[in-house]
């Protein structure tokens, strides 16, 4: 018998219509977690995304692992949306601008409440995420401000929760009529991050760990 090392066995490559299924289910969660909300019947989402119910649970075991799925894609979406910005060669308050009208289209307002509510928040595969678009974020911010454009008393935490208390009130609170008012607003707050600052900011800059603790305080007090 040969002694000679094999090489271990790759694992089958998903198929393609896999592929196409799983995304599938990954946009119509998507969609009915932004206009309905968390709990929605996992039968409707199989339902509105064309596969039966067996090849949902095939792809996602429980809820808590479709609802990861869909958060980590809209930060991923949202990474990709901040790279593209970070390649424009002009101006960068101009870019840093797209990107914020652009991550609000992505409707963060209404699934990144679901990141703290309804499964482990430290899952690797939602902290890479969350620091991929952290960097990206930074980096668009300290272009603008390395040109003057951005005022110094603001961090990614302050860019981000107004992003995503501007961009859309709560998932299943019939936000879809919101969304004329959106860009309006988002424009209005940008404006305000201009350098020269008009005014002193009340407290301290904002980071992505004060956000994080708030939400861990705030889930702790429903708890409780």
């Amino acid at each position: 018998m040969s002694t000679a090392t094999r090489e271990p066995r790759r694992a089958p490559r998903p198929r393609a219509d896999a592929l196409r299924n799983r995304e599938r289910i990954v946009t119509a969660a998507r969609e009915m977690f932004t206009e309905h909300g968390g709990e929605v019947p996992l039968d409707e989402i199989a339902r509105r995304a064309g596969v039966g119910n067996a090849t949902l649970y095939r792809n996602f075991p429980d809820r808590d692992a479709l609802v990861r799925e869909v958060v980590c894609s809209v930060m991923d979406r949202t990474s990709a949306q901040a790279e593209r910005a970070l390649a424009e060669t002009g101006d960068a308050f101009a870019a840093l601008s797209r990107f914020v009208h652009a991550a609000a289209d992505e409707r963060i307002s209404a699934l990144c409440p679901m990141a703290s509510s309804t499964f482990d928040e430290h899952h690797p595969d939602l902290e890479a995420a969350r620091e991929r678009v952290e960097q990206l974020v930074e980096m668009l911010m300290e272009r603008a401000r390395s040109a003057g454009q951005l005022r110094s008393d603001v961090g990614v935490g302050d860019l981000m929760i107004a992003t995503a208390q501007l961009s859309r009130p709560p998932a299943g609170t019939g936000c879809e009529h919101f969304d004329r008012f959106v860009h309006r607003h988002l424009q209005l707050f940008l404006d305000g991050l201009r350098a020269p600052a008009g005014s002193e900011l009340p407290g301290k800059t904002t980071t992505m760990e004060d956000l994080r603790q708030a939400c861990l305080e705030r889930a702790g007090t429903k708890a409780s």
